[in-house]
């Protein structure tokens, strides 16, 4: 009982706050500030003032009724149906719009996933059979050729025999006229951002052992098999001496400079004089920094095979000619809160910021009325479709809760568009217009959003006003700017007008926007809640 009243007491608390923050605290010409309008502009920078007189609750009253005439004043000036003005609060809205068309559940989960996929290798295989861009698995030769390739392995048959066959990536044959071996679908141990999207994440959700199902990467169809999964090594840093295959007695080379390393020698000096990598010879064969998935697979072996710093190993062979390899640095997985940011960097950076945005629309599509009008979508299947005249396109063809779309914007939408057949760019174009009506109506959804736009908008006015009233005619205005000098000699002493005219024309401004703020005062209505001033003053001075 004790508990229930002291909930009711809280609440009654709360709803007594929050209806005390709907009252109206001032009313300019007919607009309306509400206690909670208010609050929200004086706290923001409250943790950030020192002074007591500056905290004024009844001075900052004062400073926000000025700002909210100046502001006034700009529109009745119609300063927002600038060109500049429009533009600059276009862009800023695409800016501030941004993080509303991310799904921050979705990529947090991402992050968490993408340093498992770090922390975590997986060894693959795979068959790809190559696909038009856009074709679609239930209509396309390409996923039944796939899907039968796939049943053979099932059935018993060796993947890599299989892949040798039947795979369109042409690295699983090799090229025995360049004496290339084929790796027979073997693509080794990769991690986090190292393939498309869509083959990392088949492959780490395959298991071990297993055939994964037909999936669709930009390249075309795919299976892939796993073959193993253990922690990854990290990244190391290493340095190599190439003696190419162009010459017979590159193997004689490089057993040479392998000898004179055992006795000693510096092995970038033997880099410089002896390497046949031009782009890191100079630097005594140093590499950039590197992990699994990224070298050739002979390479890779030997470099991460290295135990200590300062190590090197014996001479190998890959496809480029003999190598040998020197570690120089390890760089184990460093911890989440370590990589956290550098992970949704990347995650920005990839293909994968779509599927966030991608998300939001799955969820939009859920929220909205949307409506396709199939008999307007007939001229999805028309070949003079970019060619119809504007006449025959006002029929809708879209409808999003109120809003309605014609067929004429759609066909504006395709006309630079070729690259895809009508029916995707279809999709691309609602949800485009799906975003679109999302964002437009952020300011009815999002309060913050609405908030800091406004403030925004309201500041770029200002500015130009205050460039127009202000700073342009207290520096151009050279017989003004003498005249107020003459008039207040008594505030600069015995100093001349020309070492001091920085000073004057501060000075100068604030004397001009202090009889324009009292100019404005003069013909504006302004009604102060005294009541409700009162009560803000002491819910301060109880803070």
């Amino acid at each position: 009982m004790k508990n229930n009243i002291l909930s009711i007491c809280t609440l009654l608390v709360a709803l007594n706050v929050f209806s005390q923050n709907e009252k109206t605290l001032v009313t300019i010409n007919k607009e309306k500030t509400t206690i909670a309008d208010f609050k929200r502009i004086y706290e923001k920078n409250l943790d950030a003032i020192d002074s007591e007189e500056a905290k004024d609750v009844t001075n900052n009253l004062t400073l926000y009724i000025n700002y909210k005439l100046k502001v006034e004043e700009a529109y009745l000036l119609r300063f927002d149906t600038l060109t500049s003005y429009k533009k600059e609060i276009a862009s800023y809205k695409d800016q501030l719009a941004a993080p509303y068309l991310q799904d921050t559940t979705f990529i947090a989960e991402l992050v968490k996933e993408m340093y498992f996929r770090t922390k975590n290798e997986v060894k693959a295989k795979h068959i790809l059979i190559r696909t038009l861009k856009d074709a679609t698995p239930q209509d396309t030769l390409t996923f039944n050729k796939i899907t039968t390739i796939r049943n053979r392995i099932i059935n018993g048959e060796d993947f890599e025999k299989v892949a040798v066959e039947t795979s369109e990536d042409t690295s699983a044959q090799g090229n025995a006229e360049k004496g290339v071996e084929g790796n027979k679908g073997n693509l080794g141990y990769f991690s986090a951002f190292n393939m498309v999207a869509p083959f990392e994440d088949a492959a780490y959700k395959t298991k071990v052992g297993e055939v994964s199902m037909p999936f669709r990467s930009t390249f075309g169809y795919h299976i892939l098999k796993v073959d193993n999964f253990r922690a990854a090594k990290g990244e190391i840093e290493a340095a190599h001496i190439l003696i190419s295959n162009s010459t017979k007695s590159s193997k004689a080379k490089i057993n040479e400079v392998y000898k004179r390393l055992q006795n000693n020698e510096a092995f970038a000096k033997l880099a410089n004089a002896y390497s046949d990598d031009s782009g890191s010879k100079a630097k005594g064969g140093k590499l950039n920094k590197f992990g699994t998935g990224r070298m050739v697979k002979p390479f890779e072996i030997a470099a991460f095979s290295l135990e200590n710093e300062g190590d090197f190993s014996k001479p190998f062979k890959t496809r480029f000619g003999w190598h040998i390899v020197k570690l120089l640095k390890k760089h184990p997985i460093r911890s989440f809160a370590e990589m956290k940011q550098e992970l949704i960097a990347k995650i920005k950076r990839s293909s994968r910021m779509q599927m966030s945005e991608t998300a939001v629309i799955n969820k939009l599509k859920k929220q909205y009325s949307i409506i396709e009008n199939e008999e307007s979508k007939n001229i999805l299947n028309r070949k003079d479709i970019r060619t119809i005249s504007k006449d025959s396109l006002q029929n809708n063809i879209l409808s999003i809760n109120d809003s309605n779309i014609k067929q004429e914007t759609f066909v504006e939408y395709l006309k630079n568009r070729r690259n895809k057949p009508t029916y995707v760019l279809f999709e691309m174009f609602k949800n485009q217009e799906i975003l679109a009506y999302y964002k437009k109506n952020l300011v009815n959804t999002e309060p913050e959003y609405a908030n800091v736009l406004k403030e925004y908008e309201d500041g770029l006015l200002l500015f130009e006003l205050m460039q127009q009233k202000i700073w342009n005619k207290s520096s151009k205005d050279t017989l003004g700017l003498k005249t107020y000098f003459s008039n207040n000699k008594e505030k600069y002493g015995t100093k001349e007008f020309k070492n001091i005219k920085g000073e004057v024309m501060n000075d100068y401004q604030n004397f001009l926007e202090k009889d324009w703020i009292a100019d404005l005062r003069k013909k504006s209505s302004i009604k102060v809640s005294k009541r409700q001033l009162k009560k803000l003053i002491k819910f301060y001075d109880r803070q």
